[in-house]
Parts: C-alpha cells; sequence; structure tokens
C-alpha cells in the first residue's frame, strides 16, 4: 500500500456539496491499495502512520505521534498514487489494486487506525471529492509498504 501524509492544520473532504469528513489539526492521508496488498499490510501501514513522529512537543520538535497528539487522521482513497508514468504524458493506473480489492484494504486501513485510538474521519471510496487542507509546517511524507524499511 502507498499512502501521503500531510501534517495539516485542518482538512475537510466534500462530496456533491457536502462535507463528508473534516478533521482539525492532524493527518491528511491519502490512500492506495496496490494488486497483492493484504490486510496484514494495511495494518502495518497504519501502524507506521500512527508512530511516526512529526508532531511538535513542548520544545518545538517534530517529536510526538499523532497517537500522542490527540489529533486526527482525515483518510482519502487515492488510486492515482499508483499512477504509471513510464512513458508518454497520460498516466496508466494499472498498478493500483481493483476497485472491490481497494475498498476492502482502504476500510481495513481506516478501521486499523481507529484500533490503535485514532479519531478517524474519511472521504467516500470512489466518488468525485473535493479535498480542502492547510498543510502544517509544510511536512508532507511518502510511505510505500513495499519499503521495508
Amino acid at each position: 500500500m502507498r499512502a501521503l501524509l500531510q501534517r495539516v492544520a485542518e482538512a475537510s473532504v466534500t462530496v456533491e456539496g457536502a462535507v463528508v469528513g473534516a478533521i482539525g489539526p492532524g493527518l491528511l492521508v491519502l490512500v492506495c491499495a496496490m494488486p497483492g496488498d493484504t490486510e496484514a499490510e494495511a495494518q502495518r501501514l497504519a501502524g507506521r502512520i500512527a508512530r511516526l513522529r512529526i508532531f511538535r512537543d513542548a520544545n518545538g520538535r517534530m517529536n510526538l505521534p499523532v497517537t500522542a497528539s490527540g489529533n486526527a487522521v482525515l483518510a482519502v482513497s487515492q488510486f492515482t498514487l499508483a499512477a504509471d508514468m513510464a512513458s508518454g504524458n497520460r498516466p496508466g493506473f494499472s498498478r493500483a489494486a481493483p476497485p472491490d480489492e481497494a475498498l476492502r484494504l482502504y476500510q481495513d486501513f481506516c478501521t486499523a487506525l481507529g484500533a490503535l485510538g485514532i479519531e478517524v474521519q474519511t472521504g467516500i471510496f470512489g466518488a468525485e471529492m473535493k479535498v480542502a487542507l492547510v498543510n502544517d509546517g509544510p511536512v508532507t511524507i511518502w510511505i510505500d509498504t513495499a519499503d521495508r524499511a
């Protein structure tokens, strides 16, 4: 699975003119399931995000995880993170998991975050969404479970 995280002061997702998910301080997580990803990888990604120390401590240092800071996560499915730009100018998305598999893994990911004590707001899988955010820092981090670091 892949995720692009942005530390935010606030973020929201709107579908057909209605806000369906919104958070104050926390993380906006754009998440993409890849073919062959498993529930275990969804849980591993959630754990890595929960432990990532990118929130400021009392000394202003990036030293706290989202779990310690009391912040929330806005998780938005984003199949375009699987874009293949190997040739031409039009991206291909065949490296994204099929929709039914991707939905299941996205839900597994959100459930795993919630089980770690994190408030999770979501977009609507497969919908045309408008995502708004105020980046804090800015801090933007890419995580891919295929990278075994």
